[in-house]
């Protein structure tokens, strides 16, 4: 009796997708340590697995939404600078 209570709760539990540091940091392009400090400082949700840390798909999404609303573009430095044109000196 106990083991149908298993299956049937197996066969209804779905667990979402579970990526490992190393998968988070290939997938953001940075370092395998600075995935890990994102999480150490709270910044990117995880869960501890044994000794791994594990961030679900929706943890690292949440993550990449957050940073693109507090994102701003800076302004183009180009179009303030001025340059000045080297001119010979006449006299």
């Amino acid at each position: 009796m106990v083991d149908n209570d298993v299956h049937a709760l197996d066969s209804a539990l779905v667990l979402p997708r579970l990526l490992t540091l190393k998968e988070v940091a290939n997938i953001l392009r940075i370092h395998p340590r600075t995935a890990y400090r994102l999480v150490q400082d709270g910044a990117l949700v995880a869960i501890r697995v044994g000794t791994q840390w594990r961030v679900t798909e929706e943890a690292l999404h949440e993550y990449v939404s957050r940073g693109w609303r507090h994102w701003r573009p800076e302004p183009s430095r180009a179009r303030t600078r001025q340059y000045s044109l080297p001119f010979d000196e006449q006299e």
